[in-house]
């Protein structure tokens, strides 16, 4: 894409999804810019707040690393609640909250990484293969297991990374490209891996 087809193309999409996620009751701070394709799935009655100067981008034209993915942010559920902090970046990432996912000020977060605060489906194979469903809600999925994810502030994830739920990252800690975070990370550390372990402390 050209210089200037990719700023137009900047104006003209930042102001389509902010203008979807107001529609969908999404709170945004000052200067929020929401560059590319990005796919909300908001329940109407989850809390979803993005601070002032936050950057959200999905598609190639704005990281090469996306791989062509969306920026995605789904609040599956009446209760769940994702919150991110000021002058955060993430590119063509999933933050899947059922419960809670809150991200701090200064995060960068890398293209492809997953966030989501619970197993998805259930780990018992006979509710798995029952498909019961209550309220038009299968049992499966009610029965995931989940755990609030927090992101403290100036942490780095890089690319292609997993977090999983119930996991705090403390500030300023990186994350190498490609690592499976299963357990919480201390502030102030270098970790990678799969699983994810500390490599270093950076102070």
């Amino acid at each position: 894409m050209l210089k200037i087809e990719r700023k137009l193309y900047a104006i003209f999409s930042n102001i389509l999804n902010q203008g979807k996620a107001r529609f969908l009751g999404i709170s945004l701070g000052k200067g929020v810019r929401l560059l590319g394709t990005l796919q909300l799935d908001i329940n109407p009655l989850a809390y979803v707040d993005i601070g002032s100067g936050v950057t959200l981008t999905g598609g190639t034209s704005f990281n090469p690393l996306s791989d062509g993915r969306k920026m995605t942010i789904c609040a599956e559920c009446a209760k769940s609640k994702i919150i991110i902090g000021q002058s955060t970046g993430i590119s063509s990432s999933c933050i899947w909250a059922k419960e809670s996912i809150t991200i701090g000020s200064y995060v960068n977060i890398g293209a492809n990484c997953i966030l989501m605060d619970s197993d998805a489906h259930s780990l018992d194979w006979r509710v798995r293969r029952s498909r019961e469903v209550v309220k038009g809600v299968s049992v499966d999925v009610l029965t995931a297991a989940t755990a609030p994810i927090v992101i403290e502030d100036d942490v780095f994830i890089g690319t292609q990374s997993i977090i999983l739920k119930g996991v705090v990252i403390g500030a300023r800690s990186i994350i190498a490209a490609g690592s499976v975070v299963t357990k919480s990370i201390p502030p102030d550390c270098l970790a990678g891996g799969c699983p994810c372990y500390i490599i270093k402390h950076l102070k």
